[in-house]
């Protein structure tokens, strides 16, 4: 199974990239953007036969090596199966 993993700073949480993306494009004449805010993307396929299990494993790896859990949520979407909630 496939599994989408969003990675993103908890609100608070300073954006330096995403702050430096939007002033570039204010300076490049893009006036109408509010806000920028960047997030790290995975796709990972994982051998597993149920959407609980890859859910599971993937939980793991967000635990473990993924996000730092004071700064980061993120959110998990296994295909074939629905978004989940953000882990805080």
């Amino acid at each position: 199974m496939r599994a989408r993993v969003e990675i993103h700073l908890k609100k608070g949480v300073a954006d330096p990239e995403g702050e430096n993306v939007l002033k570039a494009l204010k300076l490049l004449g893009f006036s109408s953007v509010g806000g920028v805010r960047s997030i790290k993307v995975f796709e990972i396929d994982v051998a597993e036969r149920t959407t609980a299990k890859t859910r599971g494993a993937i939980v793991e790896m967000c635990r473990k090596l993924l996000a730092n859990p004071v700064i980061h949520d993120y959110r998990i979407k296994v295909e074939g199966g629905r978004a989940s909630t953000p882990r805080r």
